[in-house]
């Protein structure tokens, strides 16, 4: 837990240039325009068509309807609506983050900070977008399989924050070591590390419904990550060097 600290820790040490700034903030701002524009064109008919396909449901055709839409369901609607367009557009948001502003910051955090550590170049941007794509499939078919549970209070808020966790460690655990570690530490990294991969994408994940911090959280996950990855390669480098000394 405290290596998991010390990571929000140094990610937010990393902040002292304008560029990371930037590179915080454009992914959440992409996706919440493209997924603005796709509401603005769509919004209506399909808060008209979800609210229609609850009003079928058994255990809901007690409830009064006018013109075969209740206003009541189409209030909810929209705000079920409203709900799940957080963890979509934060999702989109890592995806961007993962393909673009990710290996940017770590260009910038490792030249400062991990100027030690040798790369072996385990990985490639080729490999991050195929780990990310997979990664977003993933969670939204975990999304879609998941939904009938949104309609229960308060389990909408622990998928969204349990599918988020898992999206962050899935494609931030790459991403964080691709440039400095070889496949074998890599594969060593994902699996000793899997709980606590976790639990830092959890705390990435919970910060995307904080007011304004939300803007930032989806890239600042993965500066999180930057930092955990390669601070435990480092200490793993540390250990190997040790036992053959």
């Amino acid at each position: 837990m405290a290596d998991i600290l010390a990571a929000f820790a140094r990610a937010l040490g990393s902040l002292t240039h304008p560029v990371m700034f930037w590179h915080l903030a454009w992914p959440t701002l992409a996706a919440a325009l493209a997924w603005g524009v796709l509401g603005a064109i769509f919004w209506g008919s399909a808060a008209a068509s979800l609210a229609g396909l609850l009003g079928s449901l058994p255990w809901l055709q007690e409830i009064e309807w006018a013109h075969g839409v209740s206003f009541a369901m189409l209030g909810a609607v929209h705000v079920l609506m409203v709900l799940v367009l957080v963890p979509v557009v934060y999702a989109t948001a890592v995806f961007l983050a993962s393909a673009i502003a990710v290996p940017l910051m770590l260009e910038r955090v490792a030249a400062r900070e991990y100027a030690d550590l040798e790369r072996r170049r385990g990985g490639s941007l080729a490999g991050s977008l195929r780990n990310a794509s997979f990664a977003l499939a993933v969670w939204s078919a975990g999304s879609i399989v998941t939904a009938p549970l949104w309609l229960v209070p308060g389990m909408g808020l622990l998928l969204s924050l349990a599918l988020s966790a898992w999206l962050n460690a899935r494609t931030y655990r790459y991403d964080a070591l691709m440039q400095h570690a070889d496949a074998h530490e890599m594969h060593a990294f994902f699996e000793r590390e899997r709980g606590r991969l976790l639990l830092a994408g959890l705390g990435g994940g919970a910060l995307a419904y904080l007011p304004v911090i939300h803007l930032l959280a989806p890239a600042y996950a993965g500066l999180v990550f930057i930092h955990f990855g390669l601070t435990a390669l480092r200490r793993m480098r540390g250990a190997a060097q040790a036992i053959r000394a």
